[in-house]
């Protein structure tokens, strides 16, 4: 079994290591009875993601998939094609026929699933408790909560079984387990990473994150993972971003009056006094208006909103539920539409008040938790020890904001306290800049792998994502990586996103004294399916700050139009203007032009 970072796979490989044999030992290392995990990848369902992943390899060159042959596990309510998507309740649970968003943008980059892992039941709890496949114990002491939602994810990455794994985070179930766990775990802003093939907790608040060994790591995944998804209604693109401010230039803001356990009182108070000799200020604030946000969320009819997601079950078989669930949906009854006009309407006031704190501070640090109960302790309170684990994270999402949660101290006891960085949405690029800095101070190893960041693991692999809005272009011929204009793509910035097909009515060309050598796609007349074929393309991410300059420089007869893919969806791509096909070589039969030029050889 390979313990490692991503930059340790990335040279085991260059080494001469085969996915074949590092995965199926990795594989071969994980314990069916182990409660973190709920399925397994079989021998079969690892080998045919490593038949894809050579197949990949052999179209775009492992230089294009920043995560070849990297092992990641699943939070149970993220759709993978061919696993079974519990959400924690087995009369829930159906085979998954397609793969989440997320998960395909990872594959796409070489990522190989090892495994589904276990949760709080539909993703509603913090602690780790509310399985029936289990409870997940805490790395350091197994009398402790792990951690929720995301339990399964943080434990098998704080032990090294992955590199990272995927959590989801509506009131803090991504943050809360890597504190507990002394791992990085990484929140985006609501809408960054597209929630299509997730199970919903609260759709309007669900975030698909990253737990990781280290920072540089959350963030090289994050900046894979992300990227507008057209069938999200919540999807958006991310925005230019501002200007980066460096760690010592910061205005910090931390809570006032916390209740803390005097363990963590005393590690935050010293990591407080270490941060503010490295920034500009540091205070105590106020944070009375985002706890009343925190109210609503627990409080309020957002608790409706988990029952969407669990609808079959709660409704038809309540009876399968954990009961403290099942509670928890219960007081959805509570609650009218117009309740729920009347929340969005206070917590429309309560966000303009919040946003006013970004006037003068430029990001807050809180306690990742404000203690860690034992196992015992949350199955005789399970309600209010749950709820007072969410104190300086429930606010976030409700907000639209971005949060990093770091290791930061080892109390005297050994245990992990790990503080959260929080700063406006979108801002996730400077939040992992100032986290490394942070993480390379405090030392600590990932949860008990012994692994630490290493001294030069300042996270540069978000400089795509972070330059702003994203183009989605289709190229088709001379700009597919390994060809003669593939060089352009890169200089403008742009990321390889998937290797498809368009719909089944275009027709492809070759073009004549074109240098160097170049096709020309075409819709069949009257988009008659009959009259055309799917062509194989490949899409590209853009940054728009680029593609004009891309475009400018597109030359007779080609130009930029919209080009529809094999999935419905469209996006810019290259097409040709009709006069030059008419002595152009048709190539349709082909089915894409590397295809073609191969033929030529």
């Amino acid at each position: 079994m390979l313990i490692g970072t991503l930059e340790d796979w990335k040279n085991a490989y260059a080494q001469g290591a085969t996915p074949a044999e590092l995965l199926e030992q990795q594989r071969l290392a994980c314990d069916a009875a182990d409660t973190a995990w709920i399925s397994i990848a079989s021998a079969e369902q690892l080998q045919d993601q490593i038949d894809e992943l050579l197949a990949l390899e052999q179209a775009l060159g492992r230089e294009q998939m920043p995560l070849y042959g990297v092992p990641f596990a699943v939070k149970d309510n993220i759709d993978v094609e061919g696993f079974r998507t519990t959400a924690a309740c087995e009369e829930f649970a159906y085979v998954a026929q397609n793969d989440a968003f997320a998960i395909q943008r990872l594959r796409n980059a070489g990522a190989i699933v090892l495994g589904k892992t276990n949760l709080d039941q539909f993703a509603t709890g913090l602690v780790g408790t509310r399985s029936p496949y289990g409870v997940v114990p805490n790395t350091f002491d197994a009398r402790l909560i792990s951690g929720g939602s995301s339990s399964g994810s943080a434990s098998v990455v704080a032990r090294g079984l992955v590199p990272f794994a995927l959590s989801t985070d509506t009131a803090g179930s991504g943050r809360v387990p890597a504190g507990f766990n002394q791992i990085v775990g990484l929140k985006p802003t609501p809408g960054a990473v597209s929630g299509t093939g997730l199970v919903p907790a609260c759709r309007t608040l669900d975030c698909i994150g990253v737990l990781a060994c280290t920072v540089a790591d959350s963030a090289s995944v994050m900046s894979v993972m992300e990227g507008h998804d057209p069938a999200d209604g919540y999807s958006r693109a991310r925005p230019m971003a501002p200007a980066h401010k460096p760690l010592a230039q910061l205005r910090v803001a931390t809570p006032a009056a916390r209740p803390l356990s005097p363990a963590y009182e005393a590690a935050f108070a010293d990591f407080c006094a270490q941060l503010q000799a490295q920034t500009a200020q540091l205070e105590e604030i106020p944070f009375d208006t985002l706890f009343e946000v925190a109210q609503l969320l627990y409080h309020g009819p957002w608790v409706a909103e988990r029952v969407v997601g669990a609808r079959s079950i709660y409704e038809q078989q309540p009876e399968k539920m954990v009961p403290v669930v099942r509670s928890v949906l219960d007081v959805a009854k509570r609650f009218s539409a117009a309740d729920t006009f009347a929340a969005q309407y206070r917590l429309q006031q309560l966000k303009q008040q919040a946003d006013r704190l970004w006037q003068d501070w430029d990001v807050l640090c809180v306690p990742t938790a404000p203690r860690h109960p034992r196992i015992d302790e949350v199955m005789a309170d399970p309600m209010a020890v749950n709820s007072e684990m969410g104190i300086y994270t429930n606010f976030v999402n409700l907000l639209g904001w971005s949060a990093i949660a770091i290791p930061a101290r080892r109390l005297p006891d050994g245990l992990p306290f790990g503080i959260t960085l929080i700063a406006p949405g979108w801002r996730e690029p400077d939040l992992v800049r100032w986290a490394a800095q942070l993480e390379q101070q405090a030392g600590l190893p990932a949860g008990v792998t012994g692994l630490k960041a290493g001294a030069t693991a300042a996270p540069g692999t978000w400089s795509v994502a972070a330059q702003g809005d994203m183009v989605a272009v289709a190229v088709v011929g001379a700009h597919l990586h390994g060809m003669p204009l593939n060089h352009e793509l890169l200089a403008c910035g742009a990321r390889l996103r998937e290797a498809t097909h368009t719909s089944a009515d275009y027709r492809l060309y070759a073009l004549q004294g074109t240098v160097p050598p170049k096709p020309g796609l075409s819709r069949s007349e009257g988009g008659a399916v009959q009259n055309g074929a799917a062509i194989a393309v490949e899409v590209w991410d853009m940054p728009l700050a680029h593609f004009g300059r891309f475009v400018a420089g597109v030359p007779a007869p080609l130009g930029i139009g919209t080009v529809t893919l094999a999935n419905g969806t469209t996006c810019k791509g290259f097409i040709c203007e009709g006069h030059a096909l008419a002595q152009a070589t048709d190539i349709t039969a082909f089915g894409g032009w590397r295809a073609y030029c191969q033929s030529l050889r």
